[in-house]
């Protein structure tokens, strides 16, 4: 089937073997066992990391909505399996845990997400970290690698890495592909080679502003060491929100590419504005990243006073972290998402203190860009005259 039918059946196949029409809900945090062996059986195989049982015991071991969601981002991603964690951050804890528990040596590409440069830089899992520019992966992978670690396009630059390339200079060492700015309707990192894909599912997935989730897209193999890891973090993710990420699913495609459509629009018309010195926006080359998407970042004459002015200015674009949202979002990096990353490190990767990341919501295209250039407009002439 074609994506958009993919997405609006995904994890719905057993519905009319229900009776049922909406997906159900179940919140329980135990489970009754009237069968001692049947449930020392699935304790097992849960524990083993068993995509289900004959009994699911505990919510923290398994929960069937949360599957649900797994199995329809699963079909999405065109891979074997997927796991989904309580948060993006706990997804990407669980694969670093899974993949390094004994070569624990990384080698990762900036920039990627500041909360995941954070974690991989502070030491807090005792990780040993390599940073590299994309030529630079073969040469980095040692023999205690575990993981090759890469984000495209690359947040909040937009930059784009080679996945196939990136498999090819790792050797062997699996690699791990943040796909969080293309979603699965543009980019499916599993088909060029990456052994896991890994989402903020909070982000577009969720695509409300209401979810705080993670998820892998994986092998068989993989999904299991993941939920081995899951169980024993108890890092699943809550029913709810699963509920209503498999809500989603079925309009990803549309708001993807509405969204896309707005934001192309945007860049171009945010190149042309005098207060903008660059826009960074992705090239599609329809065989990795089948469109630009809807997030795009440009930076402003006047460095972090200018871009604040802009945040203050903006009425109708949230000024907001996160991305993916019906709503437009509009954030400073430097201060916000990658506050924390290594001040040299962040420049260097083009996070300068004049970027703003905009996340391109569904809003009428006209409507934002009154309200991107009135407060784009704001920025000082002293300032324009300066640069100039």
């Amino acid at each position: 089937m074609e994506m958009d039918s993919i997405a609006v059946h995904a994890g719905r196949h057993d519905l009319l073997g229900l009776g049922v029409h909406a997906p159900p809900i179940d919140l329980s945090s135990t489970y009754p066992v009237p069968d001692l062996d049947e449930g020392v059986t699935a304790l097992d195989a849960l524990a083993a990391g068993a995509a289900e049982a004959g009994n699911p015991i505990y919510a923290r071991l398994f929960n069937p909505t949360v599957r649900r969601f797994e199995e329809g981002l699963t079909e999405l991603e065109g891979t074997e399996d997927c796991v989904a964690f309580a948060s993006g951050m706990a997804a990407l804890t669980a694969c670093l845990l899974a993949s390094c528990s004994e070569r624990r040596h990384v080698v990762a590409l900036r920039p990627l997400y500041g909360g995941t440069d954070h974690l991989l830089a502070c030491g807090l899992l005792g990780i040993d970290v390599t940073w590299v520019e994309a030529h630079e992966i073969a040469a980095a992978v040692r023999p205690e690698t575990g993981l090759v670690l890469l984000e495209t396009p690359q947040n909040p630059t937009l930059a784009q890495v080679d996945i196939a390339a990136a498999v090819a200079a790792a050797g062997g060492v699996p690699v791990l592909v943040d796909n969080t700015f293309a979603t699965p309707i543009l980019q499916n990192p599993a088909r060029h080679g990456a052994a896991l894909t890994l989402h903020s599912a909070t982000k577009f997935l969720g695509g409300h502003g209401d979810v705080v989730a993670g998820a892998v897209a994986c092998d068989a193999e993989w999904a299991g060491r993941l939920r081995q890891v899951r169980i024993l973090t108890g890092a699943l993710l809550h029913p709810l929100a699963a509920y209503l990420l498999h809500r989603s699913l079925p309009t990803l495609p549309f708001r993807v590419r509405e969204a896309q459509e707005r934001a192309r629009v945007l860049a171009g018309l945010l190149a042309d504005h005098p207060a903008v010195e660059r826009v960074l926006y992705p090239e599609a080359d329809g065989i990795q990243l089948r469109g630009p998407g809807a997030v795009l970042a440009f930076e402003v004459v006047g460095g972090q006073s200018s871009a604040a002015t802009v945040m203050k200015s903006v009425r109708l674009v949230t000024p907001a972290v996160s991305l993916g949202s019906t709503d437009s979002l509009i954030q400073h990096p430097a201060g916000l998402t990658h506050r924390l990353v290594d001040p040299a490190a962040r420049e260097a990767a083009g996070v300068t203190d004049g970027l703003l990341r905009l996340s391109v919501g569904l809003e009428d295209v006209h409507d934002l860009w009154l309200d991107l250039s009135g407060a784009l407009d704001r920025v000082p002439v002293r300032v324009l005259a300066a640069a100039r």
